[in-house]
């Protein structure tokens, strides 16, 4: 049994040692604490193994001062100091050392370790050839050190290694990375490394990147986070080569401000538009957080197609929300760009480039138990590019709404919604070509409503009464059009419903298991009368395209410059197969109609012109005595299979007026899997600006895909076709590279840019190619991350799936 020997000292850390020449080589993994995996891994698991700690090789002492000791060997040396030799193990504490040979001083106050030496305690381990260890500071020393933090799961070796006073640990000649052992795909190297884990960052000087040990860049100094904290420093940059904007290099600056506040500042240089400059402030306060950013960029050298050449580019952008109380919020937010061609020329994500609008808003909202209140001022920076004036959008300067319900025992309810708003739009009102968008003025509107409900369980009975009142104060601006129109307009109508259904429930037995089976039929009746509203103004009015869900709506608009008159019954059966034994939903089937007793005769005032036109579409739609069949299913086929489909046939004309299919494959540790299918009839939704108007039939095949090949690779792309132009709208190809210690996310897209219009004369072709990397523990660096967009274009894909990681740049 070795020799034991006890004394109590102040502490058992550091290491202090003469100073090497040369960092050591690599010790085998096994030496490392780390520890492959064997038949537990976890699927997907990034790493080929862990760290983990082993237990001590003696219990703690009695008392945290307490030195226990265990050798081979011990005896006296002549000087009075104490001689430990053969497998010496001392433990202070959680700390603990390891060596063949150990001297302590007489005083107890220092030991000298020959090596083999390791050091550990809870998430760190030390191994090297020799040390020195002071038993009252926390200052200690080791040469030729391998160094492991098993949490950060970063790694090095270094020719000295000192562990400081205040804890920090500083490296002479040393590495750094997060790679595996024995890997050296990337790694920090430096003549001087400071680690400092109560902050959560490194410094490094005359430091050096090296990818497979190749030297790729080279820094005089550098910070570097080891964790997850904010920190102070330079971000890496963004470096992107495209045909429109030519070399293009920004590089950001973290400031870590405070604990509640930060700022990010962005010099950019891009070699066909010249040089810019960016920043982001975040802050948060208690309850209320917020983000201002913006760019600039002055005399824009105008790129490849030198639209913009001369003119200064920007764009601010300012978002807040608040809590006043738990029922009190508000909300604010601004963006202005300089043109509608900002985020086309410099976003720098796909989400970013398809920026449609702006918002501009204050609000502020009570939410109470019986009524809800907010006053707002709203407005939007539209980006298109050129901008008419009758595509701008109206302010709300501002608007004040009020609901409340009310309900009764027994099924009775009583429902009040009201709203004032004032609308405003700079333009020139004599340009704008429908006199009733001409206008700005006030509008209040109110809206108080009784109904009855009673749903039992076999069913549901919905009568409802809602009387409409409106009245305005308006400028129509001297505009000849408009010289009899009224200035006080006012209109008051009532709207009425009744709906209702029946639940019918049976237990069936298909394909040899057990089903709850449902069969829901439904009936629904509105009627709103006419009443002119030709001369009423236009500010927020739509006409709504036919869904399934607006079978069951009285409201043929959005908004409340137009109440559409309405006299229908509206019909449909729905059926629903749910396993017998967990009750979920495997099955559900959806289809309706709508019969109308009377033409519409309320239009939107924009396509009056083409709704009196009895060869017209939209005459068509405002005459014909029924709606389409709307048919809707979606169907579990599997836990991994499933498909939807909607369908729209008009039986008047024996034609499909819009029909989509989706199968869905989902099994998101390895592969997703979607095939789609989209027709759409010329004018099926005539509700837009000519422009926006579809005119021709659309067939389209939508296949996207996410496929991870192993769990380090995963393959992502999509392919968009137009059959009835004949043409590809998009392909994207995407892969990720998702290593233990790094990621790399290469994306190319080729996409039809269609300038906000329904027609293919003015599209424009476009591609790009896209690349973000990081390397762990260091952070990112690229041309942008695009995860946001994959989740959108490849349903079922999120953002931390298939090892997604945050990239930076465009």
């Amino acid at each position: 049994m070795g020799q034991r020997i006890f004394w109590t000292a102040a502490s058992l850390t550091g290491l202090l040692s003469t100073m090497a020449q040369a960092a050591p080589q690599p010790l085998p993994a096994s030496e490392l604490d780390w520890q492959a995996w064997g038949d537990d891994r976890p699927a997907n698991a990034l790493c080929r193994g862990r760290y983990i700690m082993p237990d001590y090789r003696l219990d703690a002492g009695s008392t945290p001062s307490q030195v226990r000791t265990e050798s081979d060997d011990a005896g006296y040396g002549s000087n009075g100091e104490t001689l430990l030799e053969g497998e010496v193990v001392l433990r202070r504490g959680d700390q603990q050392l390891e060596a063949q040979r150990a001297t302590l001083n007489e005083a107890r106050t220092n030991v000298s370790l020959q090596g083999p030496v390791s050091y550990r305690q809870p998430g760190f381990l030390v191994r090297g050839d020799k040390g020195q260890v002071a038993l009252n500071s926390d200052a200690a020393e080791i040469d030729q050190a391998h160094y492991v933090a098993h949490q950060q799961r970063l790694r090095g070796d270094a020719a000295q290694l000192s562990r400081l006073e205040d804890g920090r640990y500083r490296l002479q000649d040393a590495s750094f990375t997060t790679c595996e052992p024995q890997s050296s795909l990337w790694r920090l190297v430096s003549s001087d490394i400071t680690l400092d884990q109560q902050r959560g960052y490194g410094t490094a000087t005359h430091a050096r990147m090296e990818i497979e040990d190749v030297p790729v860049f080279y820094w005089p100094w550098v910070r570097f986070p080891i964790d997850d904290r904010r920190l102070t420093g330079f971000l890496w940059p963004s470096v992107s080569l495209g045909s429109e904007s030519g070399f293009d290099y920004a590089q950001p600056f973290y400031l870590n401000l405070a604990p509640n506040y930060d700022a990010t500042i962005t010099p950019r240089y891009i070699s066909r538009r010249g040089e810019a400059i960016g920043g982001q402030l975040r802050y948060l306060f208690d309850e209320d957080v917020g983000t201002l950013e913006g760019n600039y960029l002055g005399h824009d050298d105008g790129g490849e197609d030198k639209d913009f050449e001369g003119e200064d580019r920007w764009f601010v952008r300012y978002a807040h929300d608040g809590r006043f109380s738990p029922r009190t919020t508000y909300n604010l937010r601004y963006g202005a760009a300089s043109d509608g061609d900002y985020f086309d020329d410099f976003g720098q994500t796909f989400e970013e480039q398809d920026t449609d609008n702006l918002e501009r808003l204050a609000r502020l909202n009570y939410q109470g138990t019986t009524w809800n209140l907010q006053a707002r001022a709203r407005g939007y920076q539209k980006l298109d590019e050129p901008l008419d004036d009758d595509d701008k959008p109206f302010y709300e300067l501002p608007a004040l709404l009020a609901s409340a319900r009310w309900d009764q025992a027994g099924g009775l309810y009583e429902e009040f919604n009201s709203s004032a708003t004032y609308f405003w739009r700079d333009v020139d009102y004599s340009d704008i070509p429908i006199p009733q968008e001409s206008a700005t003025g006030a509008r209040v509107h109110v809206a108080p409503a009784v109904g009855f409900r009673r749903a039992p369980s076999w069913g549901f009975f919905e009568p409802r009464a809602e009387l409409m009142a409106t009245q305005y104060d308006l400028d129509w601006h001297d505009r000849d059009e408009t010289s009899g129109f009224d200035d006080s307009p006012n209109r008051v109508l009532p709207v009425l419903s009744v709906d209702s259904g029946l639940i019918f429930e049976r237990d069936t037995s298909i394909f040899g298991r057990d089903w709850r089976q449902t069969l829901e039929p439904r009936l629904y009746y509105a009627y709103a009368p006419y009443r002119d509203q030709s001369e009423l103004p236009q500010f927020d009015s739509r006409e709504q395209p036919l869904s399934y869900s607006q079978l069951w709506s009285p409201y043929r608009f959005s908004g409340s410059d137009r109440i559409g008159d309405t006299n229908k019954v509206s019909y449909g059966v729905s059926t629903r197969f749910l396993e017998d034994d967990t009750g979920r939903e495997r099955l559900n089937l959806s289809v309706g109609q709508s019969r109308y007793f009377e033409d519409r005769r309320v239009v939107d005032a924009r396509f009056e012109d083409r709704v009196i036109n009895e060869q017209s579409d939209l005459f068509y739609r405002n005459t014909r005595d029924r709606s389409p069949i709307v048919a809707e299913a979606d169907w579990q086929i599997s836990d991994r299979w499933s498909a939807r489909q909607s369908f729209f046939y008009d039986d008047h004309r024996d034609r499909t007026e819009k029909t989509s299919s989706y199968l869905t494959y989902q099994d998101t540790d390895n592969l997703i899997l979607n095939l789609g299918y989209r027709w759409t009839v010329q004018d099926f939704d005539p509700f837009g600006d000519q422009d926006d108007r579809l005119t021709y039939n659309r067939e389209e095949y939508d296949i996207s895909a996410a496929y991870r090949v192993t769990p380090a690779i995963s393959l992502l792309g999509r392919y968009l076709y137009d059959q009835t132009n004949n043409r590809t709208l998009e392909t994207l190809a995407g892969v990720r590279f998702n290593d233990c210690c790094y990621g790399v996310q290469l994306a190319w897209r080729e996409y039809i840019d269609d300038d906000d219009t329904a027609r293919i004369d003015d599209d424009e072709r476009k591609h790009g190619l896209f690349l973000s990397f990081i390397f762990k523990g260091l952070g990112g660096v690229g041309q942008g991350s695009s995860d946001g967009y994959f989740s959108e274009a490849i349903p079922g894909v999120r953002e931390d799936d298939f090892g997604a990681y945050t990239g930076v740049g465009r």
